[in-house]
């Protein structure tokens, strides 16, 4: 999984993050900007720069890089890149370096000729493994957390991340934009699963699905009228694909005709509910429920 874009879109998102995985004392909200630096002249890239702003005279420029696949040369481009920019610059700002990993198996130091710069007080190296059993403290490290998460396990976080978010007050963080995230960050980790399938799985059919930039995107609102029936259509069909993914077989037949007489509220309820179903004894028993008797 390529997670660098990830990565930045939270740091553009919630600067403050970084302070945070380094343990570094975290400035005023909105005292940093994030961005890409490209350096004049040459090939170098910085792709992530915190960028003080001016009234913060004693706030360091603060690199970071995310390094998520094992590279030897790696230390030498940082450190190459790092002191051009403050030989081109010039800022008036101390500087801060803080490199991440995933876990530290990613790290390849060569240490006769990076170590001394690896070691300087100004560089903090992260490692997301430490991460992973932490108290979630807010949306920031909870969505780091479900990033580096096993894919067999990430749904079920990533419900429970859904599910403090829409309770807990985070700074910088609606539910919807938690939501937005974790979906965004599922599609990449689950890539078997369509963006249909990851939404029905999270509860996010209704309230927080349309606050969701894909929702927008590509389920904007306004759709003209008499489209009911064709959204009654796609609900079913998509839960008939996660009812054979989750039980692993092919429905009954009379399994699939009962479900293709569900109302749309009731194939979106059923979608809501599948992770709730240890056994196809409980998906029949939640049909039953929903079934009118005929008068």
């Amino acid at each position: 999984m390529k997670t660098d874009s990830l990565f930045y879109r939270l740091f553009q998102h919630a600067p403050m993050l970084v302070f945070e995985l380094a343990g570094l004392e975290a400035p005023a909200a909105g005292a940093y900007q994030f961005r890409a630096e490209e350096i004049k002249q040459t090939a170098f890239r910085l792709d992530g720069v915190l960028i003080p702003s001016p009234a913060q005279a004693d706030a360091p420029v603060v690199f970071v890089e995310v390094q998520a696949q094992p590279d030897p040369e790696f230390y030498g481009r940082f450190f190459a890149e790092l002191l051009l920019y403050l030989y081109r610059n010039q800022p008036p700002h101390p500087w801060r370096a803080v490199v991440i990993y995933p876990t530290r198996a990613e790290e390849r130091l060569n240490a006769r000729h990076y170590g001394s710069l690896v070691g300087l007080s100004e560089v903090q190296r992260v490692y997301l493994e430490d991460f992973r059993d932490r108290p979630v403290t807010g949306a920031g490290v909870g969505l780091i957390q479900l990033i580096v998460s096993e894919p067999e396990d990430s749904l079920t976080q990533a419900t429970q991340l859904l599910q403090r978010a829409r309770t807990a007050s985070w700074a910088d963080w609606s539910s919807a934009q938690v939501a937005d995230f974790v979906e965004t960050i599922l599609v990449y980790k689950l890539p078997q699963l369509n963006r249909e399938e990851i939404q029905a799985m999270l509860g996010l059919i209704d309230t927080d699905l349309k606050q969701t930039r894909f929702y927008q995107e590509v389920f904007a609102e306004g759709r003209q009228e008499g489209r009911q029936e064709g959204r009654q259509e796609e609900s079913v069909q998509l839960a008939l694909r996660l009812l054979r993914r989750r039980f692993g077989a092919p429905l009954a037949a009379a399994h699939e005709q009962r479900i293709r007489r569900l109302s749309l509220e009731q194939a979106e309820a059923l979608m809501e509910g599948l992770l709730d179903f240890q056994t196809s004894v409980d998906f029949e028993a939640w049909l039953t429920t929903q079934e009118t008797p005929s008068a």
